[in-house]
């Protein structure tokens, strides 16, 4: 299957697509220009300037959304006035990236060195009253996170290991039991599961994002028209359309034309609706 390109070249890092219908349709991130975008029904993109860095962003349950900045979040109500909170630490050599919301309300969200050093990233739990907890730690590229439709599982990415991990979940323990669903070929960033269960995964540098059946068996391909692919999401009134964000980071002025565009597939299966943060 062949994704078609549902935008020019808007963005120099996208990142994060989400799918809300309190907002109207598609958001994503500009993660290194520090915007984040927005799809209307005309096909016009607009964005709106949050911080340095714009690495996630999901829906809050009381209205509005939370955005991971550099080394925090924030909060952005209905009129996308953005509030920052408190760092979550100091050091300007790590920056956050990409994360998604528990089936309990609860947010995770993942970090990364800027020289992407072996094991200097972590993954957090940020909970409803804002504690916050390591859940993971010695991780290098922390990326995509989503969970089963039944919410006993949850799928993680740490990008240079070229695997797709896969946990024991439940609100009491968080992630427990990890271990290895898939080797990829290539380097798996963002990630998105489906109604039937199924784990779809941008490659990065592959142009294509792949789905995976529970047990990790390779059942899907969907091609891009830009090789650095970053993430995907399932959106549309029936949940049943694949908006899928590249980046044109590293390239050279005219390389991979398409890259930094929004792509969107049709692949026949509809997508959960996303958990918004409790907090």
């Amino acid at each position: 299957m062949l994704a078609e390109r549902l935008t020019d070249a808007v963005a120099h890092h996208a990142e994060g697509p989400c799918w809300w219908p309190g907002w109207g349709g598609l958001r994503w991130v500009d993660m290194l220009a520090g915007d984040v975008l927005a799809l209307d029904a005309s096909g016009t993109v607009t964005r709106t300037h949050v911080g340095d860095v714009a690495a996630m962003i999901r829906p809050r349950a009381g209205g509005g959304a939370v955005i991971a900045l550099e080394r925090g979040l924030a909060f952005a109500d209905v009129d996308w006035r953005v509030d920052p909170l408190r760092p979550m630490w100091e050091t300007d050599a790590v920056r956050m990236n990409e994360g998604g919301v528990a089936p309990d309300g609860s947010l995770h969200v993942g970090s990364m060195a800027y020289d992407q050093a072996e094991g200097a990233a972590s993954l957090y739990r940020v909970g409803p009253d804002l504690d916050v907890a390591t859940v993971l730690d010695a991780v290098t590229v922390s990326n995509g996170i989503d969970w089963s439709p039944d919410g006993t599982l949850a799928y993680y990415d740490d990008t240079p290991t070229g695997r797709i991990q896969v946990f024991d979940w439940s609100p009491d323990d968080g992630l427990t039991q990890g271990r290895v669903l898939a080797e990829v070929d290539g380097f798996p960033d963002g990630l998105t599961v489906d109604g039937e269960g199924g784990i779809w995964t941008a490659i990065f540098g592959g142009g294509r994002v792949e789905r995976r059946a529970p047990d990790g068996t390779l059942d899907a391909v969907i091609e891009v028209g830009a090789r650095q692919v970053t993430a995907c999401t399932f959106g549309g009134e029936d949940l049943d359309e694949l908006f899928i964000t590249t980046s044109r980071e590293g390239l050279d002025e005219g390389e991979d034309a398409a890259a930094g565009s929004v792509f969107v597939a049709r692949p026949g299966v509809r997508g959960k609706a996303v958990a918004p943060f409790a907090g």
